[in-house]
């Protein structure tokens, strides 16, 4: 399959009922609603993709995810949109829809959640050229961990504090912390079309990681994500 052929969906997830914060996915963050971060990320590199569409049960959110410029070629159904509904038959529905509407079938779907404004075009188009350079049945983009370390985790038993999974030395510095810890980050996902509609999976067996620095890899999920996300994005128009 030559590269320029590679049909890429690019999937926006965007529930309209957030419990943490009303209306999350449409919030104004330093002068425009959240979602707007990542629609006109993707939107610097549409030649990538067969659409760019956001999936939402929102009419508000809907209409502005249009102004933006992101397709919104359907309204999900209302079972999809539950607050227990797992990511990856929402991208299903997604996939089957555009298929059959344009007739044609999908080979990479790349998920871009909305909570992660920081993530930028050149972090899409280093996954992208990852996905189809190596091996694997996934991209998924993460973050190394300091303070949220498996070292540090710990269990309660007999009521003493004793170590989760690996054993903290006493006065270990951060520095030394071993091995390198990484955690998904929510900002890029890439998945071969079988992955997601014959295995129902996103990641597949085997998975290719991203590395994005930490300034990049903030992710929004209550107030004081906004508050600081807000705070971040004022310090960097200043310098």
């Amino acid at each position: 399959m030559e590269k320029s052929n590679i049909k890429i969906l690019a999937i926006i997830p965007a529930r309209g009922g957030s419990k943490s914060v009303p209306k999350k996915n449409i919030r104004n963050l330093n002068g425009k609603p959240l979602i707007a971060y990542t629609i006109e990320a993707a939107k610097r590199i549409e030649e990538k993709f067969h659409k760019i569409i956001v999936s939402t049960d929102d009419e508000e959110i809907a209409e502005v995810a249009k102004h933006y410029g992101a397709d919104v070629p359907f309204i999900r159904p209302s079972n999809l949109a539950e607050d227990k509904t797992p990511t990856y038959p929402v991208l299903q529905h997604a996939v089957n829809f555009v298929e059959k509407d344009d007739g044609i079938n999908i080979d990479l779907i790349m998920l871009l959640q909305p909570t992660a404004p920081f993530r930028t075009t050149e972090d899409m188009l280093n996954c992208l050229n990852l996905s189809q350079t190596s091996n694997t049945d996934s991209v998924i983009s993460v973050v190394q961990v300091f303070s949220y370390h498996p070292i540090l985790m710990k269990k309660i038993e007999n009521n003493r504090l004793t170590h989760f999974s690996i054993e903290e030395k006493e006065g270990t510095p951060r520095q030394l912390y071993e091995p390198p810890a990484y955690m998904r980050n929510g900002a890029i996902y890439i998945t071969k079309r079988n992955n997601l509609i014959e295995q129902n999976s996103i990641w597949g067996n085997s998975i290719t990681p991203y590395v994005m620095p930490q300034e990049r890899s903030y992710n929004i999920d209550d107030e004081i994500d906004f508050i600081t996300s807000e705070m971040m994005m004022k310090k960097s128009t200043k310098k």
